[in-house]
């Protein structure tokens, strides 16, 4: 499955089932489809450091252990229009060599092709991030960005 890179928004999505997932240096974000209708006392979302578990009207949508830990108190979740769930997990690890490779710690894994895409991208946030003021809009990453790319820190300036 090939996912498209969204340039505006910098999202790099993985479809799954039940939805989709993607992330950012700092979050992890999780969409799920659910019945038209859905009320959110029909919702019942758990939130941990290393666990997740979504149900809606008594049955399981999403449940298992997370990819890598994250900060329980700053896990949110939503529901839009009543037809979608969105989840927001804030990575306890936050720099652009923690690039998730699934959501769970065994399931829904992003193809090669995803994962390097959603590699280019944390990568390119963090220089964006490490040089506030230049215009990264049209740049490519090409060469070594895995594990967040060379190591400039120790360069003067």
């Amino acid at each position: 499955m090939s996912a498209p890179f969204e340039e505006r928004s910098g999202v790099v999505p993985c479809g799954t089932p039940w939805g989709r997932w993607y992330q950012t240096l700092e979050e992890v974000f999780i969409e799920v489809r659910v019945p038209p209708g859905t009320r959110a006392k029909d919702v019942r979302c758990s939130l941990r450091s290393r666990h997740i578990a979504l149900a809606v009207g008594g049955q399981e949508l999403l449940q298992g252990k997370l990819f890598d830990s994250t900060v329980t108190d700053e896990g949110t979740w939503t529901l839009e229009d009543r037809q979608l769930i969105r989840i927001v997990l804030m990575k306890t690890n936050r720099d652009a060599g923690n690039c998730w490779t699934s959501l769970l710690e065994n399931e829904y894994a992003a193809d090669p092709w995803v994962q390097d895409q959603m590699q280019r991208k944390l990568t390119l946030e963090r220089f964006q991030r490490e040089n506030p003021g230049f215009d990264f809009s049209g740049a490519e990453i090409s060469g070594n960005y895995s594990k967040g790319g060379p190591d400039f820190s120790s360069l003067e300036k």
